[in-house]
């Protein structure tokens, strides 16, 4: 009976990668810092509900970002052990779920006091608004073009990156507002600006929830066909049956697939497990892969099992 594995326990890139991620998200999160204390105040002190959603769409950014880099750095740090033998790569996807969560929390909360405000909106002065606003801007495009690299490759870090782009949109919504407000005097602009960065918001944080949670439900990664790889698999001379066939994501750039392979008596294990492994390693990106090769009467017993 034949095992074998793909070797690497980091992502593409590995610890420079990782080391790349925390100095993006360490700038990011101080830059981010600074800014929404900034929006917080000057949104608080002129009543403006869009500054106030700018700032707590930054909040989120702060905290989200914070979280990220707490996960990169713990992954990092604590390796697979007898008794996490995955390690702690999740964390990152823990992250990114999180992120979404709060966003949603977010909207929602911008959603119903602008509600409350289109009845009888406040007097908002717009000058300091949109000072506020353009501050918030370029922090927010400096932190845009910190995290945009790392988004690509990695989940968590894109829960951070698509935060940043959410409240970057927010800041020339609330530069719009307080244009408005500052040159018609109109009291609806900003918790009509409020509501519109909210909904704008939404569906980018469903697009990271669901990536997310079908990482966190073991799904096959997306774009990865599995009954292709079945085919595939059982077409390599001396297979005649592939089944227990899993294949799923540990965390972002981390493809994972374990099968048993059937050979007929005239198969060498040793060369149909090579060959199963390039396959997956040149067709699919899958590095890490744990093979099963077994006999005939091997195979018998996992027809036996319950699941």
């Amino acid at each position: 009976m034949g095992h074998g594995h793909g070797h690497g326990t980091l992502p593409p890139g590995g610890s420079s990668a990782s080391g790349r991620y925390v100095r993006s998200l360490t700038a990011a999160l101080l830059i981010g810092a600074a800014f929404m204390a900034l929006e917080f105040v000057v949104g608080l002190t002129t009543s403006s509900l869009a500054l106030i959603s700018d700032a707590a769409h930054m909040f989120t950014d702060v905290l989200g970002t914070g979280m990220a880099l707490a996960a990169i750095v713990l992954a990092r740090r604590s390796g697979p052990t007898f008794s996490r033998t995955f390690g702690l790569y999740r964390s990152e996807v823990l992250a990114a779920l999180a992120n979404a969560l709060l966003l949603f929390g977010v909207a929602g909360y911008v959603l119903v006091e602008a509600i409350g405000r289109i009845s009888a909106p406040p007097e908002v002065s717009g000058l300091p608004v949109m000072l506020a606003a353009a501050a918030g801007l370029v922090a927010n495009l400096v932190s845009f073009g910190l995290l945009r690299a790392g988004a690509k490759e990695s989940i968590n870090v894109r829960g951070a990156y698509l935060e940043v782009l959410a409240d970057l949109i927010g800041s020339v919504g609330v530069l719009v507002s307080g244009a408005i407000t500052l040159l018609t005097g109109w009291r609806y602009a900003d918790p009509l600006i409020g509501v519109a960065i909210g909904l704008w918001v939404l569906p980018r944080t469903c697009v990271l929830a669901r990536r997310a949670l079908r990482i966190l439900f073991q799904h096959a990664p997306q774009g990865v066909d599995v009954g292709a790889i079945s085919t595939e698999l059982a077409a390599l001379p001396g297979v005649s049956d592939v089944h227990d066939l899993h294949v799923w994501t540990l965390t972002s750039g981390m493809e994972v697939a374990s099968a048993h392979l059937t050979v007929n008596a005239t198969a060498t294990q040793s060369a149909v497990l090579a060959e199963a492994q390039d396959l997956l390693a040149s067709r699919y990106s899958i590095q890490h892969a744990t093979l099963q090769v077994e006999a005939l009467e091997c195979a018998k017993r996992c027809g036996e099992l319950s699941w």
